[in-house]
């Protein structure tokens, strides 16, 4: 068993005259980054290994998430998940060595979305219905893949365990 775990970069800024990928995270953003940080160490979603785009947003998402999380580990930027296709992301996903059990990628719409829609093809079917609707920044799907190796992740193979977005968690705070 390996599990996927697939988190969209929280809300993100969009200063004047900055590149796409250079946008820093909004206030609101900052928030929620922390909270999904709150969120995968409650549910013991803990990962072995963390990839994470080069894009600004998503190191900052990663950073806030693991801050105070000792048991969150640093991620590993990796350039192609920016604007990343599926295709893209199940490729990175499949070079993973079998020493990883629990992967977490930081990315983009739409490919975190479509990625994740294309893998998951039972299980909290919720879940399924409200990704399939919007993945919105800082949804974060776990996914679980009767698989011995990552490379044998394929189209339909995940059964989703949990969908979770930052809305979510503050309407649990209040």
């Amino acid at each position: 068993m390996r599990r996927l775990i697939l988190l969209r970069h929280t809300k993100s800024d969009w200063p004047a005259g900055l590149a796409d990928h250079d946008r820093p995270l909004n206030p609101r953003g900052r928030r929620a980054a922390a909270l999904m940080g709150e969120l995968l160490v409650a549910r013991g979603y803990i990962p072995d290994r963390v990839l994470v785009s080069t894009a600004k947003r998503t190191e900052e998402t990663w950073a806030l998430a693991r801050a105070g999380h000792p048991e969150l580990i640093a991620g590993t930027p990796e350039p192609w998940i920016y604007e990343a296709l599926p295709r893209v992301l199940d490729y990175l996903v499949a070079r993973m060595p079998d020493s990883v059990q629990t992967l977490l990628l930081v990315g983009h719409n739409p490919g975190i979305e479509d990625f994740a829609l294309d893998l998951a093809s039972e299980g909290h079917e919720a879940g399924r219905r409200r990704m399939s609707l919007k993945y919105p920044t800082g949804g974060l799907a776990v996914i679980d893949c009767a698989i011995d190796h990552w490379s044998d992740l394929a189209s339909g193979s995940g059964r989703l365990i949990d969908f979770v977005v930052p809305r979510d968690l503050d309407r649990e705070a209040e």
